[in-house]
């Protein structure tokens, strides 16, 4: 059966509840069974033809009654009946993949052909868009199934032994059998850091975590050949269920780190939905819903719905009917379908926070707290981001409970994988110099993402950079469609464009992992912002460089600036070393840590700010 996305069926009361398939309202009056089965006998044959009974051929015999029972269909009677009453016209289900049409950015993709995946395999919960991918995916998943039976037998029945019981993360033998000093050793070298009670040893391969197989293969075709020190002490933290608050560099996989507890924790969860994974943007959700794609193929019953401003509502809405277990979506976009009282959250056992920096900010932090107030306070908490600033540890404080808080390298600084240089620039200078760069053989290494602060910046800058050099350059920002948007992250990874100039919108979460050098021409607004997007140029352990240009208009944070970087060995132009304003900056620092220390309560000055306290009182 197909469970459509686009189109909500109404049902008699007394039909299987099992029978999710979409019916055909056809003007010949026949039922979609005929239709199925005259699809197989023209797909078998190569011509058109009329539904047939003959067994002249023993594959369309053999292949036509299974199609036909996979889908789920009858003769149209009641439902048919209804359907006409309620003045409804439901689109016939679509044969070949000629028919369908080619997805949207963000929209399912037929795991056959790539066009749009209008209709969901019942039997693999794979996307295709019509019924002669569907019964190409099933020729080849049971080809796929066959091969691995006769070629590991007994690995195939402890595969469903496993898939059948519930799951719960055992220590493994050789993690268990090292001795306290070589896991500290482990950790100092890997600059795990962790803090918590009872927090389990990191692991070293995926398969000391006891994955179904699988998954383990899912994992090695999607390239994780072994697990990074984030995924290494993350995963066995996200297994037993605990809360986490987790800080590591821009593209050390933290991704799969939390979407491997997320998969273990559904897996076996009946009510739906079952987990959540709230992100900042379109382009990470779309991202995030990729990587689950991945990890998830094969396993019964693990399906995704992604939830994201500027696409269609009504197919996410639909998609949210056909029993999901994980939704990926933005803030605005879930609260929008919660007010409609379209999604019940009260059976999520497991909430993902990405990027919780700047969730947790401005305009978001309302957002996310009112979706987590509609979610059962049983539910396991995982908030994830390169940099968590003081504030987001005490709201973290407020949100999760006995949490293991995991930090991989020096917290809340840049990413040790690109090389930073500082140039102090003038403000009419920066185009000049931008121009020099990109016209160096040393440093030019294509893409280039330069970081602007300004939508009309960024479309100004990329006809510049266009006219002068003649590289291929395009502007990236909020105002831009989906649609384009899309299509200029698909070229920056297919290096159609040598320049890209964008806001901020390209500064978080995404795996731009073909970035080798990036320019801030203008400083970011704050050095966590400064701290992701460098670490565009350092994904998934790549080496990169950042440049960025600084002058007296980012004064506010030469302090930041100092402290967060010179300590990565960067040089710092003089003009920022001498400057009043870093001077100015450094002692009021250190007039308030000298504040802070007087007003420590010991037993040398308890009784001095008694005193001072009473003469306070009695001048009021």
């Amino acid at each position: 059966m197909f469970l459509p996305r686009s189109v909500k069926v109404k049902r008699a009361a007394d039909e299987d509840k099992s029978c999710t398939a979409k019916k055909n309202k056809l003007s010949s009056g026949r039922s979609l069974l005929e239709e199925t089965t005259e699809f197989q006998d023209c797909k078998s044959v190569g011509t058109e033809t009329s539904a047939s009974t003959d067994n002249s051929s023993g594959i369309v015999q053999e292949h036509t009654e299974p199609a036909a029972a996979d889908l789920g269909v009858a003769p149209l009677g009641k439902d048919s009946q209804n359907t006409e009453d309620d003045g409804s016209v439901e689109e016939p289900i679509k044969s070949f993949s000629k028919s369908q049409r080619w997805p949207e950015p963000g929209e399912p993709v037929c795991v056959v052909c790539g066009r749009y995946g209008e209709y969901i395999c019942d039997k693999t919960d794979e996307d295709v868009c019509s019924l002669e991918c569907k019964a190409k995916h099933l020729l080849q998943t049971q080809a796929k199934e066959k091969q691995l039976a006769s070629d590991q037998p007994t690995d195939s029945q402890a595969e469903a032994h496993l898939l059948d019981t519930p799951y719960f993360y055992k220590e493994h033998s050789f993690i268990s059998g090292l001795r306290d000093e070589q896991v500290e050793n482990l950790k100092l070298q890997l600059d795990i850091a962790v803090q918590g009670q009872q927090v389990p040893r990191p692991i070293v391969e995926f398969e000391h975590c006891g994955f179904p197989e699988t998954l383990n293969n899912n994992l090695k075709n999607s390239g994780y050949e072994a697990p990074t020190p984030i995924q290494m002490q993350m995963i066995p933290v996200g297994l037993l269920g605990r809360d986490i608050l987790a800080s590591a560099d821009t593209g050390s996989g933290k991704t799969a780190a939390f979407l491997l507890p997320v998969i273990m924790k559904v897996l076996k969860e009946i009510e739906t939905p079952s987990a959540l994974i709230l992100a900042p943007t379109r382009e990470l959700a779309i991202q995030i819903e990729r990587q689950a794609k991945e990890l998830m193929a094969g396993l019964p019953n693990m399906r995704t719905v992604l939830l994201v401003g500027g696409l269609p509502l009504p197919p996410q809405l639909h998609r949210l009917r056909q029993s999901v277990k994980v939704i990926i979506a933005t803030p605005g976009r879930l609260l929008e379908i919660l007010k409609q009282s379209s999604v019940q959250l009260h059976g999520i056992k497991i909430v993902v926070v990405d990027e919780v920096d700047t969730m947790l900010k401005m305009g978001f932090q309302q957002q996310v707290l009112d979706i987590l107030e509609d979610i059962s306070h049983d539910h396991q908490t995982i908030l994830v981001s390169a940099t968590i600033p003081v504030g987001i540890e005490h709201l973290a404080n407020q949100l999760l409970h006995n949490f293991v808080r995991i930090t991989i390298g020096e917290k809340n600084l840049p990413c040790s994988n690109v090389r930073q240089i500082i140039l102090w620039v003038e403000e009419p200078s920066k185009k000049k110099k931008l121009f020099e760069i990109l016209n160096d053989e040393k440093l030019f290494k294509p893409p280039v993402l330069v970081f602007v602060d300004c939508k009309l910046g960024a479309d100004l800058l990329s006809d510049a950079v266009h006219k002068i050099t003649g590289l291929q350059c395009t502007a990236m920002h909020s105002e831009k469609s989906q649609v384009e948007r899309t299509d200029i992250l698909q070229g920056l990874l297919q290096e159609k464009y040598e320049v890209i100039v964008s806001t901020g919108v390209l500064g978080r979460g995404l795996d731009l992992v073909n970035v080798k050098l990036v320019v801030n021409f203008d400083m970011p607004s704050s050095m966590d912002e400064y701290v992701h997007q460098v670490g565009r140029a350092g994904r998934l352990g790549h080496s990169g460089t950042a440049i960025t240009f600084i002058n007296n208009n980012s004064k506010k944070l030469f302090w930041d600036v100092v402290k967060r970087v010179k300590p990565t060995g960067t040089i710092l132009p003089p003009q920022l070393l001498n400057s009043p304003y870093l001077h100015d900056q450094k002692r009021r620092e250190q007039q308030r840590l000298k504040q802070l220390q007087n007003s420590l309560v010991t037993g040398d000055n308890i009784m001095d700010i008694i005193k001072k306290h009473n003469k306070n009182n009695s001048q009021r």
